[in-house]
């Protein structure tokens, strides 16, 4: 009590400052400094001292005399602060320790710390027309919940990523995780798909040349060449492709009737396969096989054509029974003239007759008496 009014009387102030604070000292509207820590006596008899104090937990110089110090005492200003500024075609990053603190992307972002709050360290990294984040940084972008100042990427295996940067093509991104600086300029990436895929083409109205209305399943494979070239052409390739298959086909087969369609599916296949590979080679896709999968009759024709084959059958089946008839009343023949020619073998297919019915009845009664069999027998072995 005793100092503080001696300290008044002398027309001093006393300013204790911990170890984790600074004060901006200014006496009369002038600064006095920035004091660090420990006591310091100042001359304040007219009370006109301000003494603004900082925390260091808090490293950013947020003060109202941030600009008039760096006019007016420049040097006090670069021996306690550091200022974090990009220049234009630059990003500056601050670090400490190894972790990112701050990114500053354009003006607007500069940032001024107190240095004893580091140890700093500013990098600067150049925006190319790519917009890319550096290698070294991605991961501390990643992991520091920095994802606001950046567009991130991520392009699987199989896939080529299509950038451009304010409305402008800059090139492909292999597969990998990519990160764009977010400074305003709109980054897109487009992924293109390069593996071998199906498009399906299902239920495909066709008229056909006898005015039949089929409905056709259509399958193909194909994949992307030059993805840049596919992206560029059209708005949609694999809508391209779908809208390539229908009107080949449709062509194809509405020049030939039911019947021809039905017996050159295959001829039909490669034909129209040929336009469609010609067609897609142009905006950078390769189309491998196409299979026309089905062809769906209308209900009535469905009925109309199992008829005809119905009768078609039935037509083949009496034909096959007329062969076969044909040969068993000639073989029947044949074997009348041998047993005319031969009384012996008339006689043993008698016995074999008779030894076929014996065996299927109990009681066999033989006309002519069982002397007249064995007379025949006896004939027989004469």
């Amino acid at each position: 009590m005793m100092t503080k009014l001696i300290d008044w009387l002398q027309g001093h102030t006393r300013v204790l400052v911990a170890e984790n604070e600074r004060v901006v000292a200014l006496h009369k509207g002038r600064f006095v400094g920035i004091l660090g820590p420990g006591e310091h006596l100042i001359a304040n008899r007219d009370r006109t001292l301000v003494a603004e104090r900082h925390d260091l937990n808090s490293p950013a110089f947020d003060s109202k005399f941030e600009r008039a110090l760096m006019r007016e005492r420049a040097a006090l200003a670069a021996e306690h602060l550091t200022v974090l500024e990009p220049v234009d075609g630059e990003v500056a990053v601050l670090m400490r320790e190894g972790a990112l603190h701050a990114v500053a992307r354009n003006a607007k972002e500069r940032g001024v710390y107190w240095t004893d709050a580091g140890p700093w360290e500013i990098k600067r990294f150049p925006l190319t027309d790519r917009m890319e984040i550096a290698e070294e940084l991605r991961t501390h972008i990643e992991r520091g919940g920095w994802s606001t100042i950046a567009h991130k990427a991520t392009v699987e295996p199989g896939q080529v990523g299509l950038l451009t940067v304010g409305g402008v093509f800059k090139g492909t991104l292999t597969p990998g995780v990519h990160l764009f600086w977010n400074t305003g300029r709109a980054v897109q990436v487009k992924l293109v798909d390069t593996r071998w895929t199906v498009r399906d083409v299902a239920g495909q109205e066709v008229l056909t040349a006898d005015r039949v209305t089929i409905r056709v399943n259509i399958a193909a494979n194909y994949r992307v060449t030059d993805p840049e070239l596919a992206a560029s052409a059209v708005d949609d390739f694999a809508e391209a492709l779908h809208r390539a298959l229908q009107f080949a086909f449709r062509k194809t087969l509405g020049a030939r009737t039911l019947d021809q369609l039905l017996a050159e599916k295959v001829t039909v296949d490669a034909e129209a396969a040929a336009k469609v590979r010609a067609e897609m080679a142009e905006i950078g896709i390769e189309v491998g096989e196409i299979a026309l999968k089905d062809v769906i009759l209308p209900g009535e024709m469905r009925e109309i054509l199992n008829r005809v084959v119905a009768a078609e059958k039935e037509a083949e089946a009496n034909v096959i029974r007329r062969r076969e008839e044909t040969a068993a009343t000639r073989a029947l023949l044949n074997t009348a003239k041998v047993m005319a020619e031969n009384p012996v073998m008339l006689r043993l297919k008698e016995l074999e007759a008779l030894d076929g019915i014996a065996g299927k009845v109990k009681n066999l009664t033989v006309l002519g008496g069982t002397d007249g069999l064995m007379n025949g027998l006896v004939k027989l072995g004469d």
